[in-house]
């Protein structure tokens, strides 16, 4: 089963196993934690389809914190012709690598009525 996620303002396509690298996350390495900004969800074949109205309804993926670590170096030059003017910044962002567990929909529990436990009383 394959995802489309929204996590920190970028879209990935995830499946089970995978391990991507995304902007920082406050969570320690090697914890677990459930996201369920969920845009779609679709099997290997694509016969099986479904897409949320922002997100798909009791739509998960399980992620895993493997590191924290910083990315390569990124240059920003500013530049503006005849006037002699150019400035030359660089940054390296914060990054975390993460692994997907599972991808998937959230199987609703279910609830006993009362009803139910009403009518075993009765008998």
């Amino acid at each position: 089963m394959y995802g489309v996620i929204q996590l920190k303002g970028h879209q990935y396509i995830v499946k089970k196993g995978d391990k991507i690298q995304v902007d920082k996350i406050d969570i320690e390495e090697g914890k677990n934690f459930t996201h369920k900004e969920v845009l779609a969800l679709f099997d290997e074949e694509g016969k099986e389809v479904k897409v949320g109205n922002p997100y798909v309804k009791d739509g998960e993926v399980k992620l895993k914190v493997l590191s924290h670590f910083k990315g390569d170096k990124i240059k920003v030059v500013k530049f503006k012709n005849k006037n002699r003017y150019q400035r030359n910044y660089g940054f390296r962002p914060s990054l975390t690598e993460v692994e997907v567990v599972s991808v998937g929909v959230k199987k609703p529990v279910r609830k006993k009525t009362e009803t139910s436990k009403q009518q075993k009383e009765e008998k």
